[in-house]
């Protein structure tokens, strides 16, 4: 590989963010490779990391922007083509209604720069508080039970698993995953360590997943019951006096009543509705209580369920209340680089995130500034004053990532005007009036100012670009803000000149943050631009930063880029009371949303249990929808209905039969795969897949397009109370064989 070059990499596809080494020939990746000196993967990648380069070369992607043709499909156009479209046609939504255009943005953006700096000036220019993402989807649950706590929904509490005696983990299968709301690369290696050093692994999961398989045990629970479970596991510490007072923060209230609530939910009460046998229940209480250290963690199973709030938080009581909040091998905080919501001053009294304005149609509570995304279809389809009639999406593929996908598809194609910034023509992308194609991810410089909130070890990393824009390429950011002058009515204003005005801001901040003059911060950041700019002043700002000068030796983007291989600052580290954004600076383990929210709980005892429950699965090399064309598939079974072999006895049916799958939102047809690791009454296919539909531009995605799960999540009537976060976990479904006739 003559003239090949080495450069490094963070991985941008999911929340472990490991280290890559890239091989670069010209503009071509030539191969990838994990960094076995990277400070926190330490030489751990898994198969998306190592298929950037198939990403980025996909023939499939869009490398041009594309206009809608008169007579159907699309036509390649210059960007001045696209933006003058865009010109014409996007004002008239931003100058009417509030709220008449949307905007939603997926996954991918929360990784990047560009949309974490700039997205937000977007939104602002538009005047639209009809935000949506995935996140009201799979996380709000966790997120409020964060904020009602500890007072932010952001800076969650992390399981301290490198340093922890006892590991339980909750509705996440991590081995698969690599992780969620926890940044911690080489799952498998360190569930392994902490078996090896003598601790023990937890798995409470309705299949026996990977993660499962490495436990000292695993609690076969009946989906969306973690709730009942948890509180019984609380019931037995109360009964048998296993809490550890003297080990629990000064600043926690609460923890007699919280003890008290739980006494009612006694294992011979609740085991029978969550499938587990009592004694099961207690030994669960008494090894984690007995634990020198101990931490529970929870993921999308927890949280995409009807009891989700309650779930989540019930695994911060269990953490709190033996003892293990803000202790090493317990639960702690991050310290971010880039610094955030529990590190700025708390605002007096702190500024309520949750519920500060409503959705017209259904007065849905807002959460972090975002609408619940089962909103964003009726937003669109009611009428009324107000009623969405534009959308930008941003890396974010609605028609697959939210819940019942074909009344998403009809509010799509009833929108008047649509630009999505995106780098493929899908299942979304197809309803588009203008497609505006990001550059290669080689052209971004990468800091994950999100998820440096979740890294269980605190580190600093950048990498820089590898490549500069090509000929015809536009960063990221440079099209957010086209876009936001646009929506300004400003279309002619030069994008050096946007982005000095942002910069502007953000140094205005940084300096009121820092208290250092702000001529000191500009001149700091001078001879830089764009998210590079905006990092720099995050960074010197944040808890390392160098205060701009005030503290030389501290971190800046520059230390950050003779570093590729990342800054180690050390295990994470107590940090209560500072971290806490509650009104009263403490931790009310009785929050009055909760406890309202027991009788609920209490009711659901004596209801009746649907025969079957269809739950959500993890692949390898997928992240929600946007992965399956560019990254090989494993063509066995990769979308396949799994059932336990006595369910599929009772219903006369056998492997690689064709079934259809039906729920009271919609049918699919899959394929069934018997399998023992499903507990019995559960059955299991993975979410982002229904690739099919005229228009789609993912040849290899549309050839084995597998089964859409979202088609059967409800999205009108079957809600987590709340939070209005759509239940994908515990979903009743009857699965029948299609018959000749159907499938003729």
């Amino acid at each position: 590989m003559t003239g090949v070059r080495t450069g490094h990499r963070i991985c941008p596809l999911c929340e472990s963010t490991c280290g890559l080494l890239v091989d670069l020939d010209g503009r071509r990746i030539a191969g990838v490779a994990p960094n076995p000196r990277d400070v926190l993967s330490d030489g751990h990648s898994c198969a998306k990391g190592l298929g950037l380069g198939a990403l980025e070369s996909d023939p499939d992607r869009v490398r041009t922007p594309l206009l809608r043709a008169p007579g159907g499909g699309f036509r390649a156009a210059t960007w001045a083509e696209a933006f003058d479209e865009i010109g014409r046609r996007l004002p008239e939504f931003v100058t009417g209604d509030p709220g008449t255009c949307a905007v939603y943005h997926g996954n991918p953006a929360a990784h990047h720069l560009d949309t974490t700096f700039y997205l937000g000036e977007l939104i602002g220019a538009l005047g639209t508080r009809a935000v949506y993402s995935p996140a009201s989807v799979d996380t709000w649950p966790k997120n409020l039970a964060h904020i009602l706590l500890y007072g932010t929904g952001l800076g969650l509490s992390l399981p301290d698993i490198d340093r922890t005696n006892h590991l339980l983990i909750l509705g996440s299968n991590p081995v698969v995953s690599n992780g969620s709301t926890v940044t911690a690369p080489g799952m498998r290696r360190r569930l392994r360590a902490l078996r090896e050093r003598g601790g023990s692994l937890v798995v409470v999961d309705p299949v026996r997943t990977d993660t499962a398989e490495l436990a000292d045990l695993h609690v076969p629970i009946r989906p969306g019951t973690d709730a009942l479970f948890l509180f019984s596991v609380l019931s037995v510490i109360a009964a048998e006096n296993l809490a550890r007072p003297a080990r629990v923060p000064a600043v926690v209230d609460g923890m007699t009543e919280v003890l008290a609530l739980a006494r009612e939910f006694s294992p011979e009460t609740v085991a029978p509705v969550c499938g587990i046998d009592p004694e099961i229940v207690r030994r669960v209480a008494r090894g984690f209580a007995a634990a020198p250290t101990a931490v529970a963690h929870s993921r999308i199973g927890t949280c995409m369920q009807e009891f989700g709030t309650l779930a989540n938080w019930l695994v911060e009581v269990l953490t709190i209340v033996t003892g293990n909040l803000d202790r090493p091998g317990g639960a702690m905080f991050a310290l971010p680089p880039c610094g955030g919501p529990n590190t700025w001053p708390a605002s007096t009294p702190p500024r309520p995130i949750f519920g500060r304005w409503r959705s017209r149609v259904r007065g849905l509570p807002e959460a972090m500034g975002e609408l619940p995304a089962v909103c964003f279809a009726e937003e669109i389809r009611t009428p009324g004053p107000g009623r969405t009639r534009a959308l930008i999406t941003v890396a974010g593929n609605p028609a697959r990532s939210l819940p019942n996908t074909g009344s998403v598809e009809k509010a799509l194609a009833a929108l008047d005007f649509m630009v999505s910034v995106d780098c493929y023509v899908n299942e979304t992308t197809r309803y588009a009036d203008v497609i505006l194609p990001p550059p290669p991810l080689a052209t971004r410089g990468h800091h994950d100012v999100t998820l440096a909130h979740f890294q269980i070890r605190n580190v600093a990393r950048y990498t820089a670009p590898l490549l500069h824009p090509a000929a015809g390429e536009l960063p990221e950011w440079q099209i957010l803000l086209r876009l936001a002058a646009i929506a300004k009515g400003t279309p002619e204003r030069a994008v050096t000149e946007l982005d000095d005005e942002v910069a502007a801001l953000a140094a205005r901040r940084a300096a009121k943050l820092a208290g250092v003059d702000q001529d000191q911060v500009r001149v700091s950041t001078a001879g830089r631009h764009g998210p590079e700019r905006l990092l720099d002043l995050r960074l010197r700002g944040g808890p390392y930063g160098d205060r701009f000068g005030a503290e030389p030796g501290g971190l800046t983007l520059a230390v950050l880029e003779a570093n590729p291989d990342g800054i180690d600052y050390g295990p994470l580290r107590p940090r209560l009371p500072e971290v806490l954004r509650t009104p009263d600076g403490r931790i009310d383990l009785v929050p009055e949303l909760i406890v309202a929210d027991i009788a609920r709980l209490r009711a659901s005892v004596a209801r009746p249990v649907a025969p079957l429950l269809l739950i959500n699965r993890r692949q390898r090399r997928g992240m929600n929808s946007w992965l399956h064309n560019a990254l090989p598939q494993p063509d066995d079974g990769q979308c396949a209905l799994l059932m336990n072999p006595a369910d599929a006895a009772g219903r006369g049916l056998v492997d690689g039969d064709r079934v259809r799958v039906g729920s009271a939102t919609g049918t699919v047809t899959a394929e069934l795969r018997v399998d023992d690791a499903l507990r019995p009454g559960v059955v299991s296919m993975p979410h982002g897949w229904g690739h099919r539909g005229p228009g789609l531009g993912i040849t290899r995605a549309a050839a084995a397009p597998g089964a859409d799960y979202n088609a059967l999540v409800d999205d009108a009537t079957a809600l987590e109370a709340l939070t209005a976060s759509p239940i994908f976990n515990g979903v009743p479904v009857t699965v029948t064989r299609r018959s000749e006739e159907t499938r003729r």
